[in-house]
This record gives C-alpha cells, structure tokens and sequence, in this order.
C-alpha cells in the first residue's frame, strides 16, 4: 500500500463514526434489512465490540514482536452481550476507539507499517491490512443501516 492510499483509507477511518451517526439518525433501531440480518442497534454494538478489539490489535501489533492476534465469533458476541440494550454507551465507546487509534495512525512511520503479527484465522496480519479493514468497516455498517431503513 502506498503513501496515498495509506492516507485515503485513514481519513476514512476517521470519518466512520460520523457516518454511522449520519445513517442513525431518525433510524428506526430495531428494523432489519431481511430476517436475520442485525438491527441498527446491534450494528451500533458490533461497532463497539469490534473498534474495541481492532484497538488492541492495533496496539499490540505495534509493540510486540509478532503478536498473536485473536480472532473472534462476532455472532457469538451478538448473541450472548445483549444487544437489544441502548446504543449509547456503545456509540460512546466506538467513537472513543476511533479517536484514540486515529491520533496513532497519523504519527506512524513507514517502518512501523510494515510491523506484522499472525491472525488466528487468516495468517500473517499486517497494519495495513488492519487498515484495509477497518478503514472501511463504519461505512460498511453505516449503508447496512440505510438500507433497513429501506423497508418500512
């Protein structure tokens, strides 16, 4: 990944909590796209599940030497954390991970993009490829949200 692609996909990083808040609003938080998909409210919650732990990948791909970095069954977390609960301590804790991991990736340096550590599902994990997902992950969930509102 290049200088200018690094670039592109931070400030969209950093524009996914905005753009989720943009989808929510006036959003019926229970609606769902088709049977089974997630609600704007359980997005809201995988939001702050998975910022919390791609903060921690981030974190320890950074210092240690070669992490492991831990998968996990979202639709587990779905069903087990209670996500038909309000959304706002969740927006609150996505929005602070985003924060913190944002002021990271804009002091990094070209050696410390090239750190790595080893996925427990998909191998060798690279910043960059930490970037590639969540720079795009907000938006991902925020034309989710959109598209639920689709169907009333």
């Amino acid at each position: 990944m290049d200088h200018e692609q690094r670039s592109a996909l931070i400030e969209q990083y950093i524009d996914g909590y905005r753009v989720v808040v943009a989808a929510l609003e006036g959003a019926d938080l229970d609606a769902r796209e088709a049977p089974g998909e997630w609600s704007p409210r359980a997005v809201v919650h995988h939001l702050a599940d998975s910022e919390m732990t791609s903060a921690i990948r981030l974190r320890r791909v950074l210092v240690e030497d070669r992490p492991l970095v831990q998968g996990y069954d979202q639709d587990a977390f779905a069903a087990i954390l209670f996500y038909d609960r309000p959304i706002e301590a969740s927006l609150a804790a996505f929005k602070a991970a985003r924060d913190s991991c944002a002021e990271i990736l804009t002091r990094l340096n070209d050696e410390q993009w090239r750190r790595e550590g080893e996925h427990s599902d998909s191998g060798t994990y690279r910043l960059s490829d930490w970037l590639e997902i969540y720079g795009v992950h907000a938006h991902e969930h925020a034309d989710q949200i959109r598209r639920s509102q689709q169907i009333r």
